[in-house]
Parts: C-alpha cells; structure tokens; sequence
C-alpha cells in the first residue's frame, strides 16, 4: 500500500479524499520534525519513532569486498508496539468490520508534541524571517549613510578647493598690485637725478661765460 492507497483508505472515514490527504500529510509531517528534532514520537498500541545515532565503523562493500569506513550518522527508527505485534504474529485476530482495536494514547503519551513542535518550527521560520529582513534594513540604511557621507565629503572637497582657488587668485592680484604699485614708486625716482644733473650742467656753463 503506498500513499495515495492508504488515502483512499481512509477517505470514506474522514469525509472525503482531500481531507483524508491532508490529515495523513499532517500527521507524517508532525511525524518526521519531531524525529528530526530529537524526539520519540510513542503511540500507545501501535508503536514509537525516534533517531537512533550511529557512530562510525567499518563495513565491508558488497560487490568488491572492500573494506569502507562509514561515518557517523543518525538514522529514523520505528518500533513497533506490543498490539501491533500480536496482531501481526496472530496471537490476535483481526477484528471482521470496524477499526483495529488500538489501545488510545493517553495524554502526554505522545512524547514531545508534534503539535507543539510543528508551532515551534513555524515560530523559528517566522523568527527568521524578521530577522532577515531587519539585517536586510540595516544593510540599506548603512549604504545610505556611506553614500551620504561620500557625497558630503565630496561636496566638502570642492568648497574646500573652490576655497583655496579663490584665496590663491586674490594673493596673485594683490602681488600683482603691489609689484604695480612699487614700480610706479620707483620709476620718479630714476628721472630726479637726471633733472639736477642738467641743473648742475647749466649752472656750470653759466659760471664759464661769467669769468670768459
């Protein structure tokens, strides 16, 4: 009997074929994360799921015969319970019509709580996913700022140089206007001597016709 099989084994008995899939998908589901987690999954009558570990060995590989080291692994295991067994052996008839005369499980029995740890594993997604979506806001904001932050330096920079070039344009001019102002200064001073150099000649020539 495969899934679909026991589905439709059951369907009549849970109102239709979807609701018999998705209680059995339900329950194989709960099953396998409370295994996966640790846990022993015990059904009084029929039987219990745990994860055996198994450490490492050597085995031996059956088409060549080789000698294989095996690493340590956790594997599902089943147990099957004592009615289970005395139905299965014969010690126990199988009933004509209705259900298997299974012991029900009582409360707690069901070791673990699939049920609670289906909401645990739905809790950790959900936990997940904020926290990733908050790394993911974080990563954005932290790009912004280096982004703000570049463009204001960069901003900065320009003043600072737009700064400097103005600062240097107006020491040129005022050297310019200096060395201006100074050659203007000095320039009289080169004609003066030439002027007492003509009034000395004059005045000479003037004292040689007196005494001629």
């Amino acid at each position: 009997m495969n899934k679909a099989q026991l589905v439709e084994a059951i369907a009549d008995k849970m109102g239709g074929r979807q609701q018999a899939a998705d209680a059995v998908d339900h329950v194989l589901d709960a099953i396998v994360r409370a295994v996966v987690a640790g846990e022993r999954v015990s059904v009084t009558g029929f039987g219990s799921f745990e994860k055996v570990d198994r450490p490492a060995r050597y085995a031996r590989n059956p088409q060549t015969g080789e000698r294989v080291r095996v690493k340590k692994t956790s594997v599902p295991r089943f147990r099957a319970g004592q009615g289970f067994k005395d139905l299965v052996s014969g010690s126990k008839k199988l009933p004509r019509g209705g259900e298997v005369s299974v012991k029900k499980a009582p409360k707690g029995s069901l070791t673990g709580g699939a049920a609670a740890t289906v909401k645990k594993a739905a809790a950790k997604k959900v936990t997940a996913k904020k926290a990733t979506a908050a790394a993911k806001k974080a990563a954005v904001k932290k790009t912004t700022a280096k982004k703000t932050t570049a463009v204001a330096k960069k901003v900065t920079a320009k003043k600072t140089t737009a700064k400097k070039t103005a600062a240097a344009a107006k020491k040129t001019t005022a050297k310019k206007a200096t060395a201006k102002k100074a050659t203007a200064k000095k320039a009289p001073a080169k004609k003066a001597p030439a002027k007492k150099s003509a009034a000395r000649k004059t005045t000479a020539k003037k004292a040689t016709a007196r005494k001629a």
